[in-house]
């Protein structure tokens, strides 16, 4: 994301389709949409200094890192209106059908930060392909590694979250 403000569509666009990415997997009823998404990380990165010297592969890694946060305060905000005073979440432990869609992002949240602490780049990995909405390729060269790489890296970082989260495949 440079100050150079002939870059701004195309920082804009490239942060409107990770949006759009991002919402296939959310609830039809979501209230944020993927163009109030795309301002919400736009207004985020516009903030962070650093988000102005990135490379494009970093860049990436900003917006999915802000898109997951925005997404997850969000989705608490909207689990405690819901359960209003004295009621609680269901925890990881319970059923998974049984769970509101805003729980299982904030227990998606979760369960990536303890990945965090195993391995930070199968979380920044996860962060990228399901929150950024990049392909493997982008991916992978986000990630500075072989598309192969990446694939087999995806496919051990969901296996990690979905025992972590207890088996629900999402």
């Amino acid at each position: 994301m440079s100050e150079d403000h002939s870059l701004t569509p195309v920082v804009y666009a490239e942060l409107r389709r990770m949006a759009g990415a991002m919402m296939l997997h959310e609830r039809r009823d979501h209230t944020l949409d993927p163009t109030a998404l795309a301002h919400e990380v736009w207004l985020r990165l516009s903030r962070s200094r650093n988000a102005h010297e990135q490379d494009r592969g970093a860049f990436l890694g900003l917006a999915a890192q802000a898109m997951r946060r925005i997404l997850t305060d969000h989705a608490r905000a909207r689990a405690a209106s819901k359960r209003g005073p004295g009621l609680r979440r269901t925890t990881l432990s319970g059923v998974a059908s049984e769970r509101e869609p805003q729980d299982f992002a904030i227990d998606l949240d979760a369960a990536l930060s303890c990945l965090e602490g195993v391995d930070a780049d199968l979380a920044k990995l996860v962060e990228l392909r399901f929150y950024g909405g990049c392909s493997m390729e982008e991916v992978a060269t986000s990630l500075c590694v072989s598309e192969r790489t990446a694939k087999r890296r995806w496919r051990l970082a969901r296996a990690w979250l979905q025992q972590r989260m207890g088996g629900e495949d999402q």
